[in-house]
């Protein structure tokens, strides 16, 4: 079994992209299971909403479950890029899919980057794929 996380946000299109990277793996109809992640920043709310609430959650969700993948769902509170890195490791995933944003390289100095640190913080494959032109 290969298995896939799945950190996702509000953007229908970069779920789309996420799932459909990882539909196109060799055999992931009987071979993947992807966890669906999402961190939320507000405690209250991340107690009771799963990826699937969530817009890029649900598309994505929908376009796995087309494909015949197995899919899990995880809910966590905290920092998103310390989340994504903890829940790989719990789940021991092999590769994780993450759905980028298009910043500039000031905005991306200024603000910081998701992306960016699990990227530098990773210790298994990390995939970017796009989303929104």
């Amino acid at each position: 079994m290969y298995r896939v996380l799945m950190p996702i946000d509000s953007s229908e299109s970069r779920g789309a992209a996420q799932a459909e990277a990882v539909a196109a793996l060799p055999n992931a109809g009987e071979e993947v299971t992807v966890t669906l992640l999402y961190a939320f920043d507000d405690g209250d709310r991340g107690e009771e909403t799963a990826p699937r609430q969530i817009p890029g959650g649900s598309v994505a969700y929908d376009r796995l479950q087309e494909a015949g993948i197995a899919v899990e769902q995880v809910s966590r509170v905290g920092d998103p890029a310390a989340e994504i890195l903890a829940v790989a490791e719990e789940v021991d995933a092999d590769h994780i899919v993450l759905g980028g944003r298009k910043r500039s390289p000031a905005r991306s100095l200024l603000f910081g980057s998701v992306t960016q640190a699990v990227l530098l913080d990773a210790d298994r494959p990390v995939s970017v794929t796009g989303g929104e032109k």
